[in-house]
């Protein structure tokens, strides 16, 4: 089994390293210093499994994990902590199990095998069973094989257009394949429904324009305008009322 070790402490790395080395048929093949390049690396190095620590800076381990079960072929994730009472949300993103630091050999080796199991994590991942947690600080999206990160705050808005969605955001677009009512779930206090199609971030709205009837919403830093259905004019009409 092909394992990833993801820490922002290098006597971590090493000691995981270490005791991975003394578990026959599994092989080391990366150590990761945060989030991001969990991420990154767990989609170039295909690993079966990632122990991954939970606080470490940038993207912590909890929304690393989150992005990494959206992947169409997840690893199994275990994370490795020293803080018992992140046990809760470790587990809802389906982790496979939680080993407190320092890790022992005997606890690591029980989980790693429970991992290499047909019923591990990567069977159970769907928007539904993610949409408990708090809200991701980014949207992940692949680019020509290269990862892109899309804070949260610099989003415009979400537009869904047969099986993908755009994301236009401050550097440009990028398509994901989310479903738009889970990520309406995810940040609906930051985004407002304006049409069945499309979110706007209630940050970004500018103010409302109507020509022959129809109505669209703008925005405060581009020339994107977005058809206002109806159903959602008059929440739309509140919103930027408040303004």
């Amino acid at each position: 089994m092909k394992i990833l070790v993801v820490d922002d402490e290098k006597p971590a790395r090493a000691r995981l390293e270490r005791m991975v080395g003394e578990l026959p048929g599994h092989e080391l093949v990366g150590e990761a210093v945060n989030g991001v390049e969990a991420l990154d690396m767990t989609q170039s190095l295909e690993p079966d499994i990632v122990l991954m620590d939970i606080r470490m800076p940038g993207m912590d381990g909890i929304e690393a994990a989150r992005h990494i079960a959206r992947l169409h072929q997840p690893p199994a994730v275990i994370f490795t902590t020293a803080y018992s009472d992140d046990a809760l949300e470790a587990f809802e993103t389906h982790a496979v199990d939680y080993l407190l630091k320092p890790v022992k050999q005997d606890r690591l080796k029980a989980a790693i095998e429970a991992a290499t199991r047909p019923t591990r994590a990567q069977a159970v991942r769907s928007d539904e069973t993610l949409s408990g947690l708090d809200p991701r600080q980014h949207i992940c999206a692949r680019v020509r094989g290269s990862l892109v990160l899309v804070p949260i705050e610099d989003i415009y808005y979400f537009h869904a257009e047969q099986k993908y969605v755009t994301v236009r955001y401050r550097d440009g677009e990028v398509l994901i394949e989310d479903a738009l009512k889970a990520l309406e779930s995810e940040f609906g206090d930051r985004f407002i429904r304006v049409h069945r199609n499309a979110l706007v971030s209630l940050a970004a709205i500018g103010g409302m324009q109507s020509e022959n009837g129809v109505h669209h919403v703008t925005f405060r830093d581009i020339d994107d305008r977005l058809e206002i259905s109806r159903r959602h004019l008059p929440g739309v009409r509140k919103i930027i009322k408040n303004l």
